[in-house]
């Protein structure tokens, strides 16, 4: 069997499908963003290896669906006990392979994955307990499994992202087929053998790795999958939609974003300035960051040299070091696409406050930037970049903050700082976004609905909200009195 040594660990770079790890003649080169070193080969899955993994999901569902979620709750703890014990490895082989902060994957994203199995597990053995009364009948409401779902999976948080939708899927008795991302592929490879390890029977879990364009492309274009869950971006959404359409597979996506920071003249200021530095943290490689800082005017400047003193504080470098805030972009192509949208912009007129360039730390770090002299229909303020790029504006009063914080056809996430509750709840309420962090950021609870409004998103999921996707929710409506 195929493996390379990451960080230390031996990782598979073929599929794990029916329980089972297969190659493929063809392969594909995965490097690191953190020095561009050749880190595997690793198997080019396409149409074969779809409909194989497809075919023992389908094999497997029945049974997995039968053991109810009493049956599948034990198998599922001993899946996040699993990624528990081995999250140091998980966390080292993540930071290798996407340039991700290893003090992050460490402290935060790894242990947030065994949580997302551990809480969808415990979870679903609530499900079949609500009735709903009527002077009639009783309403018996149940979450019956729905079959086989596809997961398609980003690159920005891989293992992570990955089981926020497999716990769901798993806990309400669907199989899965999981695509991973082409550009970070190995910590979903490892995932499948700790599914293994933890007794998760052969076909529930598969993984089949390869290019969107071909196994992504193959998987969502197949009738034989019953929901598809899609994490990624908007123009990849609408492809993958119009596939799903023709044979009526319900889709749950979470898009991109270009969530506005939005600072009031009450605001901590402190906290607020902290909390828009952090907004560089990954690289700005995230969907939720608030990349649209807006402050009123009247507090500027005392914000902006706050802010300063703050960013200044995000040290770019090998993300594997525990100083380090900002490591690299992800590939070459991705380094190239964010320099465009600033070298556009500059070109237009924009001015960098601060960043602009590439850092000295390496061909695919670039520098913390800050653009003032924006105008709302620029491409830089509509457009998601996902680097560690932010814009500047400033705003009158509340009406002219929401006005511009709803001025883009986005409307993922956005952050909110002022010291009155009445004030930050009005302007929460009025802008258009499927999460509002008030005074703070990045704060998920995961028995609260997320997702994202207009081209950031469809449906919603964490708590029972995942369940209303992975699952056929059905009502059983009994006569009262007519049972012997």
């Amino acid at each position: 069997m195929p493996t390379t040594k990451v960080a230390g660990v031996q990782v598979s770079t073929d599929h794990y499908i029916d329980g089972k790890r297969v190659p493929s003649k063809r392969t594909f080169p995965n490097c690191s963003p953190i020095d561009g070193k050749h880190l595997a080969d690793v198997s080019a899955g396409g149409a074969d290896e779809v409909d194989a993994a497809v075919a023992a999901a389908r094999r497997a569902f029945p049974k997995w669906a039968s053991l109810g979620p009493e049956g599948r709750h034990p198998i599922l703890s001993r899946f996040a006990r699993a990624i528990q014990d081995h999250a140091k490895e998980i966390s080292a082989v993540e930071t290798e392979d996407n340039g991700s902060l290893l003090i992050g994957n460490a402290m935060r994203m790894v242990p947030r994955a065994a949580l997302n199995i551990q809480f969808f597990a415990d979870r679903a053995l609530k499900l079949n307990d609500e009735k709903i009364d009527s002077p009639e009948v009783v309403n018996h409401v149940r979450y019956d499994p729905a079959g086989v779902a596809a997961l398609i999976t980003p690159w920005n948080g891989p293992f992570m992202l990955t089981t926020w939708k497999v716990g769901p899927c798993l806990a309400a008795g669907d199989t899965a087929v999981v695509k991973p991302p082409e550009w970070a592929p190995l910590t979903c490879s490892m995932m499948a053998d700790l599914a293994a390890e933890a007794g998760i029977p052969p076909g529930v879990l598969n993984i089949v790795q390869g290019i969107g364009e071909e196994a992504g492309a193959a998987l969502s274009a197949h009738p034989d999958i019953d929901r598809l869950s899609f994490t990624g971006s908007t123009d990849t959404a609408r492809l993958i939609g119009a596939s799903c359409a023709r044979s009526l597979t319900p889709v749950s996506f979470e898009l991109g974003g270009k969530s506005p920071f939005i600072i009031c003249a009450d605001a901590d200021l402190d906290a607020a300035a902290q909390t828009a530095a952090g907004q560089y943290f990954n690289a700005g490689q995230v969907c939720l960051a608030g990349t649209r800082i807006m402050v009123d005017a009247k507090v500027a400047d005392e914000f902006l040299s706050k802010f300063r003193a703050a960013a200044s504080q995000m040290t770019v470098g090998d993300p594997r070091e525990k100083s380090t805030r900002v490591g690299p972009l992800i590939t070459p192509e991705h380094y190239k696409r964010v320099e465009g949208f600033v070298d556009r912009a500059l070109k237009a007129g924009v001015k960098p406050i601060w960043g602009g360039h590439r850092h000295p730390a390496g061909s695919l770090y670039f520098e913390p930037t800050l653009l003032e002299g924006v105008s709302q229909e620029m491409e830089i303020v509509q457009r998601e970049v996902f680097g560690p790029v932010l814009t500047w504006q400033t705003f009158r009063d509340d009406e002219e903050a929401i006005e511009l914080g709803n001025g883009t056809d986005y409307g993922l996430a956005a952050v909110v700082f002022s010291r009155s509750e009445e004030r930050a709840m009005r302007i929460a309420r009025r802008l258009v976004a499927g999460t509002v962090w008030v005074n703070c950021f990045f704060v998920r609870e995961l028995a609260a609905p997320f997702g994202g409004s207009r081209n950031s998103g469809i449906g919603r999921e964490g708590g029972n909200w995942s369940f209303d996707f992975y699952c056929d929710v059905k009502n059983i409506a009994a006569m009262k009195g007519s049972f012997a």
